[in-house]
């Protein structure tokens, strides 16, 4: 979360987008397809991972196939990334606090 909160912030994501983050599915600053993202994302970081396959044709509505695979794999990436990051105890750089937002405990 922190260091995709710098790069959020740096391709034009607002504070208040980023912090709205933890409860996408009830904000309007999320759109259809991003919320459908979102719910891939957050099926696939939970372990087991547990992606159904009614998650898969929501987000085939506003995806290619070309963009599903590509959506997936950056979402593996930082999967694989964070977990790499969390076995090695990376700390954070309070990119997240330093904007005024504050994660979820565990986060």
């Amino acid at each position: 979360m922190d260091t995709n909160t710098a790069g959020s912030s740096m391709n034009g994501a607002s504070d208040e987008k980023i912090a709205a983050l933890y409860e996408f599915r009830e904000s309007d600053l999320f759109s259809d397809s991003e919320k459908a993202a979102l719910v891939i994302a957050e099926g696939m970081t939970v372990t087991p991972a547990a992606v159904t396959d009614e998650d898969f044709e929501a987000a085939r509505k506003w995806f290619s196939e070309a963009e599903m695979v590509e959506l997936v794999a950056t979402i593996a990436m930082e999967n694989y990334r964070a977990r790499f990051n969390r076995a090695f105890d990376v700390e954070s750089q309070n990119y997240c606090q330093l904007r005024g937002i504050t994660p979820p405990q565990g986060q």
